[in-house]
């Protein structure tokens, strides 16, 4: 099955810091919905952009989805 990379975007000057800090409640949710996957991340692009995630399975996508709302996703290759 194909996994899906839900992507949240943050700029600013506390970019990194958000990124970082959403990172938590990532995993937070990952352990309350008992999802199969627990593949989350954050990444500082450059001093004013910076990206949290996480990795799901396609069939859960739709309801990671709605319910945390990223900015954008992509088909995850590991």
């Amino acid at each position: 099955m194909r996994k899906i990379k839900l992507i949240w975007d943050f700029r600013g000057q506390a970019a990194a810091k958000t990124a970082e800090h959403h990172e938590i409640h990532l995993k937070e949710y990952i352990g309350i919905e008992k999802l199969e996957l627990n593949i989350t991340g954050f990444e500082i692009l450059n001093e004013m952009y910076a990206i949290a995630f996480m990795v799901v399975e396609e069939k859960d996508m739709i309801i990671v989805r709605d319910a945390l709302k990223p900015h954008r996703g992509e088909v995850y290759d590991s």
